[in-house]
């Protein structure tokens, strides 16, 4: 019995390594050529070499993203989605929501500190909620690194005198305004949370479709940029600063 089940395995190993054998790119040499491999890699996104669960960071939060954990991640897209509901369709605020909230602590502790003694004869300790201060100090450095670094990606662009990253930036954040014109802040975010949250996982799973699809159009994007380049802008004079400086 194992005699068979052994042959039957060595079987299907040689099959799948025969199909593989067949898909491969044939060698005049018949050595392996490294530039396949390096090839591969530079159809990968942006040329990235990382996995996609390395470039989102790794550990629990690359986990959510990429729904390792359907449970986790599911619980908080529905919580993302009850609190748009709440602002947006109800038409709640901010401050009404926080009132009624303190509110039913208020009155959870109430009953649960009378009725406990009530019951046991003793006070009970009922217990207390305390954020710890590390959290809000580790959440504005986090908010204002990120600031920080978007400013100065800014400025970058606008200082290099790289017309096609300048012109790329200007149309980014003319579409942002655009979007904002259609919506407000909360449902920019929402949308934003709940594309971070359904595009990894799709991108995960049809990687190479995705690759080709975006490379081609980049290509696309490159050759209508160099003939706006050729028929354009490189006909706009510009002039010798050198020249003006020595002036």
């Amino acid at each position: 019995m194992s005699e068979r089940s052994g042959s039957a395995t060595e079987k299907i190993m040689s099959s799948i390594i025969d199909s593989i054998a067949d898909n491969l790119p044939k060698q005049k040499s018949g050595q392996f050529d490294p530039g396949a491999v390096s090839e591969k890699v530079k159809n990968k996104l942006f040329g990235r070499q990382k996995t996609l669960h390395g470039v989102l960071g790794g550990g629990k939060p690359a986990d959510v993203l990429l729904w390792r954990n359907k449970k986790i991640s599911s619980s908080v897209l529905a919580l993302a989605t009850a609190i748009w509901v709440f602002f947006e369709w109800l038409d709640y605020h901010f401050l009404t929501i926080v009132s009624f909230a303190l509110v039913l602590g208020m009155v959870v502790q109430f009953v649960w500190s009378n009725f406990s003694n009530m019951l046991s004869g003793s006070p009970s300790q009922v217990p207390r909620v305390e954020l710890p201060d590390e959290m809000f100090v580790n959440i504005a450095v986090a908010i204002g690194a990120q600031v920080n670094k978007f400013l100065s990606f800014l400025q970058d662009v606008s200082c290099e005198r790289n017309l096609k990253h300048f012109l790329v930036s200007i149309a980014g954040l003319w579409a942002a305004a655009v979007i904002g014109s259609w919506c407000n802040f909360l449902t920019v975010i929402y949308i934003g949370f709940v594309c971070a949250h359904t595009l990894p996982v799709l991108y995960e799973k049809y990687e190479d479709q995705i690759d080709d699809f975006l490379y081609n159009l980049l290509g696309l994007l490159r050759d209508q940029y160099q003939k706006l380049d050729q028929g354009v802008l490189s006909k706009i004079p510009k002039g010798n600063m050198k020249a003006k400086k020595n002036e």
